[in-house]
């Protein structure tokens, strides 16, 4: 990953049961589908604000963390973690979800600005904005709204399908990340397509 080994994957999301399977969720639940995958656990880290888990992935060992702050505060905790095991910044990738792509989506990239997104800009306010993020579409309500009312619900049946998918392709896109590199998990994660949203059933008359 442009010189840098992937050390850290972190997921934004909020914490508590009330927010499970919300779409602003999508970065914890990406870190779910690993810890699964790998045999991870996650364990509370009370003094970093966090819950990790130590994952190998082929050959590589990663740390997975959930701040567990709110979204607004995601900041803390990865600065934490990351002054603790002496991380540097090309070797963390954020993980969250995306308003302005579609359910479904999934794009890798290095850099960039927080586009609105209340988690991205307090990480980057502690930390800058070098690190690697995965963003993961979950559709925009068309009205701003009612973004917030909506990024706190839950995805219907369509596009909780599609957004599993995409967190499904993001995780296999990791070993990638590790063993050949950068460029070559962007080509397959921005080449697929999602799969079309189910159309819905008729009503019966």
């Amino acid at each position: 990953m442009a010189g840098e080994p992937l050390k850290l994957i972190v997921g934004l999301g909020n914490p508590g049961t009330e927010y499970a399977r919300t779409r602003h969720n999508a970065g914890f639940q990406l870190l779910d589908e690993l810890a699964r995958r790998h045999g991870a656990v996650f364990r509370s880290e009370p003094r970093h604000r966090a819950e990790l888990a130590r994952a190998r992935v082929g050959e590589s060992e990663l740390w997975l963390l959930k701040p567990m702050n709110y979204m607004n505060r995601s900041g803390d905790p990865v600065r934490s973690v990351t002054s603790f095991y002496k991380m540097p910044l090309g070797s963390i990738l954020v993980a969250y979800d995306e308003l302005d792509f579609p359910a479904g989506v999934v794009r890798l990239r290095q850099g960039g600005g927080a586009a609105g997104h209340n988690g991205m800009r307090d990480v980057i306010a502690q930390m800058g904005d070098g690190f690697w993020r995965l963003r993961i579409g979950i559709g925009h309500p068309g009205d701003r709204s009612q973004v917030l009312d909506y990024v706190l619900g839950r995805p219907s049946a369509a596009d909780a399908q599609l957004i599993e998918e995409a967190i499904g392709a993001a995780a296999d896109a990791v070993p990638v990340l590790l063993t050949e590199g950068a460029q070559i998990a962007m080509n397959r994660l921005h080449s697929r397509d999602p799969a079309p949203a189910a159309p819905t059933a008729p009503a019966n008359s």
